[in-house]
Formats: C-alpha cells, structure tokens, sequence
C-alpha cells in the first residue's frame, strides 16, 4: 500500500465505538493528533513503555517514532499500537474503547 501521507493527504483516523474522527498529521503522534482534536485516548507514560495507550488499528497502517515500541511481535500482527509512539501513514479505524470527549 502506497503511503497517503506522501501526496499531501492528511490522514482521517476514526476513533470507535465513540464515533469521531479527527486528522492526523505526519508529524504528530495518533495520541497528539486525537488531543488537538478535542479526544481523550487512554494515556499515561508517552514514551511507549506503560502499555496504557494500547488500542487496536481495525483498518489502515501506522508506523512508529521508536524502532520497538513494547508490543510483542504477536500483538504488532494482531494490529495492535502503542498510540503515544505512532503515526498514522494512511486513513486508519482505532478501537479504542476508553476514547472520550474532551
């Protein structure tokens, strides 16, 4: 898959089962991003280490800031993200359940 963020598209990242979207900059963090936008994801270290962030990527592609954030490999190819540590490379759907208006 071709890199949306390359071709001056910024990606829109859907948060569920809360409903809302926001854009996501290459430059910005998924946990950034979703703050700018009025978004609480779950949060706690932002370095990549708590776990706390974790959610799942449901559609779409990330890359990460740090070489291995703490996922295991089993969980990176289950889609699951740290989204502290991750950026948003195409349109994604997040699953995150403790997302709230902020």
């Amino acid at each position: 898959m071709s890199d949306e963020s390359t071709k001056g598209h910024v990606p829109l990242v859907r948060v569920e089962p809360l409903g809302r979207s926001f854009e996501s900059p290459p430059e910005l963090t998924l946990l950034e991003a979703a703050a700018f936008a009025g978004i609480r994801l779950p949060r706690m270290c932002r370095n990549g280490t708590c776990r706390t962030c974790l959610c799942r990527v449901t559609s779409g592609e990330v890359s990460f800031t740090i070489e291995w954030p703490g996922l295991s490999r089993e969980e990176k190819a289950e889609g699951y993200v740290l989204t502290c540590v991750a950026v948003a490379r195409t349109d994604l759907v997040l699953d995150v359940p403790d997302a709230e208006e902020m």
